[in-house]
């Protein structure tokens, strides 16, 4: 089979696409010809071992993925040959095969085609369970996404807003919001790029607060980090809940005075550790997630498809804060 392989941690352009053997199932595995993966920004970040979690090598990275079962391990139960499933891990899935442990797929629903389903996984995961467990978003909050562009970002907005949120996205290109438009965002911010001047920061910190006419937002989803969070931490609400997803632009310093003069919460969002700490709460966010997407509340969409060969053009786009919504790779058509 063909996979895209990293030997040893570099750049990404230093890896390729093999021919390997075709993976056997463990006891507790299945074997899954993949039909599309999704494409996030752990890609970027694990080829280079600059990501928490190092798979053993040789890995393809890839954390979502849809497919069929093609075989199971001994001490599988619920699955079969056959089945449609999509599959949620730390690596694996820009191959024509991958292997998953039985209690990291779920059934790919009727009303999802593999390429929607292989950028569900990752983005919704985490939305959901950044906006239900860790903000606890509540109808008619104001929530502020940042990065409200990337595959992450549109993702959140989708998931806000069927929560019963009003959005105000952020982003760097005017294009980009209107993209964020599209996706469902109620009021949308263009800041500059790197946002290191403190004229630009305190502008950034008076539109948001114009938008929630002086109150500030209640909740900050924030993929970015970098110089855009402290100025969006000094626009929350009283009791405002600042959610930490990840760092695309840097990690920040914050001045923790700022926490204690909102009454706000700043609050970690790991979906991954998640996933396995609370296995039955992250299934029943998805069943909550399959309902919206079959009643139209949330509408997934990849906005640009490689192919496996292209691999890394794919993973380069988001590196290089290219990419405008999701992307993900097509190994096979349904």
């Amino acid at each position: 089979m063909k996979a895209y392989l990293c030997k040893e941690f570099g750049p990404i352009a230093s890896h390729k696409i093999e021919s390997i053997d075709i993976p056997t199932p463990g006891d507790n595995d299945v074997l899954i010809e993949v039909y599309a993966a999704g494409v996030a920004f752990p890609d970027v970040l694990v080829v280079q071992g600059l990501y928490q979690i190092k798979p053993e090598f040789p890995f393809s990275p890839g954390g979502e993925f849809t497919g069929l079962i093609k075989d199971v391990g001994s001490k599988v139960k619920g699955w079969k040959p056959g089945d449609r499933v999509i599959g949620f891990k730390g690596s694996g899935g820009f191959a024509e095969y991958a292997i998953c442990n039985q209690f990291n797929i779920m059934p790919l629903p009727e009303s999802m085609d593999y390429l929607t389903g292989s950028i569900f996984p990752l983005n919704y995961g985490t939305s959901i369970h950044a906006f239900k467990q860790r903000a606890e978003l509540q109808e008619n909050d104001n929530v502020l996404i940042m990065g409200a562009a990337g595959g992450l970002g549109i993702t959140a907005i989708h998931v806000a807003k069927a929560m019963g949120a009003r959005v105000i996205a952020a982003a760097s290109e005017v294009e980009k919001l209107e993209l964020c438009k599209e996706a469902g965002a109620d009021e949308v911010i263009l800041y500059s790029k790197d946002l290191s001047d403190s004229d630009d920061q305190k502008a950034f910190s008076s539109q948001i607060k114009e938008l929630t006419n002086g109150n500030g937002v209640d909740v900050v989803f924030d993929p970015v980090g970098g110089h855009y969070a402290e100025p969006a931490l000094r626009a929350m609400a009283w009791k405002g809940r600042y959610l930490v997803i990840g760092f695309t632009s840097s990690i920040p310093k914050i001045p923790l005075n700022l926490a204690l003069l909102k009454g706000c919460q700043i609050v970690g969002v790991f979906w991954g550790s998640f996933c396995m700490r609370e296995a039955m709460l992250n299934a029943k966010n998805f069943n909550e997630l399959f309902e919206m997407h079959a009643k139209k509340l949330i509408q997934p969409k990849v906005e640009k498809i490689y192919s496996l060969e292209q691999t890394r053009e794919a993973i380069e786009s988001l590196a290089n804060r290219e990419a405008k919504g999701k992307v993900a790779i097509q190994i096979k058509s349904d």
